[in-house]
């Protein structure tokens, strides 16, 4: 053979390796993303969610994809996006957020595993058989949000000690999701002989009836459940909140970051990166059945002094003292 030939043969071979390792290269692995609220009130929900994929030996773009779907709030699109992340494969679905996210993965698919994080009991929403044992292709993070109500109460009996009555505002929309609370709330209420009011609202406009109605019929305090339409709309409900004079507590310190008076609840971050690490886990190997459901250990008390300051309010000593944040 010519040297001329030699030579090019050579590095025509030469080239064609690195082709060839990248085609011997197995894929990627595919994590679906499910939400039912929006990304740009997520973002560090979503970040936190990257961080324990990180934990668990998972970086985006370099070992693992990943697929976001998003419902914004609009709980009849979860079905759909749950089913489109299924026709793609993914390896795992983080169903995150709330119980109809949850229950549409789980309709979706019963064989891909799915991670969720809730706060209801997934033993008696159905998810799983038992916390230790899910015994499906279920698991993931409980954080029991939903049995927080009477906490709530005394929360805001302490802080306002002359109040006879509290509302609660809820999405009828999403009344699986915070039935438990509500009972709670209003067992709660009973023993110290307070009056409790359901407020609903499933639209923005709807908030700013419900908001004002508390004025209407006079409440010394309201308690906002879990939902990813008050989530998305956290920033609005503070400002009427605070325009009509109403001291207002929600689950997650989103709430007094944008002007809300105090929030008490999980720590969501955490919980977030909870399922990452177990989304994570699972793309190493693991089952679900081999994950227990975990029970969210970490609350956080957040108070804004300044909005408590605008509503005339002075926050009791023990209740600073047990405040894991306090905004200035």
């Amino acid at each position: 053979m010519k040297r001329r030939a030699f030579i090019t043969l050579l590095g025509g071979a030469a080239a064609a390796w690195p082709l060839a390792a990248r085609a011997q290269q197995p894929a990627m692995p595919l994590v679906g993303f499910l939400s039912d609220s929006s990304p740009e009130t997520n973002a560090d929900l979503s970040a936190a969610f990257r961080k324990g994929l990180n934990e668990a030996g998972f970086t985006e773009g370099r070992n693992v994809a990943i697929e976001s779907r998003w419902a914004s709030a609009q709980f009849d699109r979860l079905p759909g996006l749950a089913a489109d992340l299924v026709r793609r494969q993914v390896a795992v679905i983080a169903a995150t957020g709330s119980l109809p996210t949850v229950l549409a993965a789980k309709e979706a698919t019963a064989t891909i595993p799915i991670v969720f994080n809730t706060g209801a009991d997934p033993v008696k929403a159905g998810l799983v058989v038992a916390l230790n044992k899910p015994g499906s292709n279920l698991t993931g993070i409980t954080s029991v949000n939903n049995q927080l109500g009477s906490k709530w109460v005394g929360l805001m009996h302490e802080l306002l000690p002359s109040a006879t009555r509290f509302a609660v505002l809820v999405n009828p929309k999403f009344r699986m999701n915070t039935v438990d609370m509500v009972t709670d709330v209003q067992a709660a209420a009973a023993a110290v002989g307070l009056q409790v009011e359901v407020l609903s609202a499933s639209t923005s406009s709807e908030l700013e009836t419900a908001l004002a109605s508390v004025v209407q019929k006079p409440a010394g305090a309201l308690m906002i459940t879990p939902d990813p339409l008050f989530l998305d709309r956290r920033a609005q409900i503070a400002t009427l909140a605070l325009h009509h004079g109403v001291p207002a507590i929600y689950v997650n310190r989103a709430f007094p970051e944008v002007g809300g008076l105090m929030s008490y609840g999980s720590n969501w971050t955490d919980t977030y990166r909870q399922v990452g690490v177990y989304c994570g886990r699972i793309l190493k190997g693991a089952t679900p059945a081999d994950l227990p459901v975990q029970q969210q250990t970490k609350f956080l008390l957040v108070i804004n002094l300044k909005t408590a300051k605008a509503l005339g309010l002075r926050i009791p000593d023990r209740l600073l003292a047990l405040a894991d944040e306090v905004i200035e």
